[in-house]
């Protein structure tokens, strides 16, 4: 007994074993110590039990029943047994997600951001950090004007880059940004939002009238602010260089509400949208990531109804589309968080060296999603972002050759669109 209670407390060690109820730890430990499990089962069965309650699934308690008596062949009945919770488990994954009872709201609890402004050693401008041949890429360049979101979106991959409870600001940021040295001859897309929302903090630490007068400077650039927030008070108060495009990240008000805490509403977005069109400065949509669940196909073509009744194809840059991709750092993240989440109860597979929807699941999805905007097709430019190459033809009826050829297309749409 001695040695498999040494066994059960190595494993447990760097797991989420004490997140877990004092129920489920007491389950687990006396089954680990009742029969013989591997260290690898051990976990494993943490793991689950901890999928388990963040996907507000119930809990291992139920999933698993022993016997009121020992029986004869232990080995064989944790073998079933392990064996059953799996078979469940797997099932629980590929299943289409249900909402509807779904208690993220209550149980979520923010986790109390601050800011800080501190004096870097260097700007953070270089490429797309999830830039990869072995998916299609625009070549995106990104500007870290700020370092951390104060959202709280349970799938971002931000979450694995920075501290995730401190904001930071630059303190020489503006000089640092006139200090930069482009390439006259040569065009670059450049967006804010990678490493943060690039609205939620308005112009605080002078980091929106920086980057204006970034914009205003080299004309060879186009300069996207992508956001999910509706602090739009400095775009409607201040004269804009016209060379920006403001994007939303859209999703359906059941995303919204369960997986993207404090962003604005659906409706708050596209009504700030709707602004910033009406003065004047090109906006853009992402839907990355679509996410399935029950009826999601209907709920997001309602949003791209809407999008095509309020909005020109001339007054808009771009629309994208995209999917749930993970590395491990971000989903151990999630599963360490102290909230519910159905976001990653997915069946998992490798796609092109991240785990993300099978690819039969995205095609239905794009195609599905792009053929919905019809009315802007050749008006419009439409991408997949961070999608493998195989998916274009398949959902768009056309494909690039490389990253180049795209990057290069994508700039010729977005320079005419905001005419220069």
């Amino acid at each position: 007994m001695q040695k498999q209670l040494n066994k059960f407390n190595n494993a447990i060690k760097n797991t989420n074993f004490y997140k877990l109820s004092q129920k489920e730890c007491e389950f687990i430990k006396n089954f680990a110590l009742e029969f013989p499990l591997s260290f690898q089962e051990i976990r494993n069965l943490i793991m689950i039990a901890n999928d388990i309650e963040i996907w507000d699934e119930g809990s291992i308690v139920n999933f698993i029943k022993l016997p009121k008596e020992s029986p004869r062949d232990k080995k064989q009945f944790s073998k079933k047994a392990l064996k059953e919770l799996y078979q469940k488990y797997e099932e629980l994954k590929n299943r289409p997600n249900d909402y509807s009872k779904f208690s993220s709201k209550e149980e979520y609890h923010p986790r109390g951001v601050t800011t800080k402004t501190i004096e870097k050693e260097s700007l953070g401008l270089g490429q797309c950090p999830v830039a990869s041949e072995r998916t299609r890429c625009c070549n995106l360049f990104t500007l870290d004007a700020v370092e951390s979101c104060g959202f709280d979106c349970s799938y971002c991959s931000i979450q694995s880059f920075y501290n995730q409870n401190q904001v930071i600001f630059d303190k020489n940021f503006a000089q640092k940004l006139k200090d930069i040295k482009l390439d006259p001859n040569k065009r670059y897309h450049i967006g804010t939002g990678q490493s943060s929302d690039s609205l939620m903090w308005g112009n605080k630490e002078g980091v929106l009238d920086a980057v204006m007068e970034f914009a205003r400077k080299h004309q060879n650039v186009i300069l996207e602010f992508k956001t999910k927030s509706d602090n739009i008070k400095y775009f409607l108060e201040n004269e804009l260089p016209t060379n920006i495009i403001v994007t939303w990240s859209l999703n359906t008000p059941i995303i919204i509400e369960n997986e993207e805490h404090l962003t604005a509403k659906l409706d708050k977005r596209i009504t700030a949208a709707r602004k910033v069109a009406d003065k004047g400065i090109k906006v853009g949509f992402h839907f990355h990531p679509i996410v399935e669940y029950n009826g999601y196909l209907n709920e997001y073509k309602k949003i791209y109804d809407t999008l095509q009744e309020k909005f020109t194809p001339d007054e808009v840059a771009m629309v994208s589309f995209g999917t749930l991709t993970f590395i491990k750092p971000v989903l151990k993240q999630i599963r360490a968080r102290d909230f519910k989440s159905k976001i990653y109860q997915i069946p998992l597979v490798d796609v092109e060296g991240k785990l993300s929807y099978p690819l039969s699941t995205k095609v239905q999805m794009f195609k599905t999603s792009y053929e919905a905007f019809k009315s802007w097709h050749n008006k419009v430019f439409f991408y997949l972002c961070m999608e493998p190459h195989s998916l274009w033809k398949e959902c768009f009826g056309y494909e690039y050759k490389n990253n180049d050829e795209f990057e290069k297309d994508m700039l010729d749409n977005y320079f005419k669109k905001v005419n220069l």
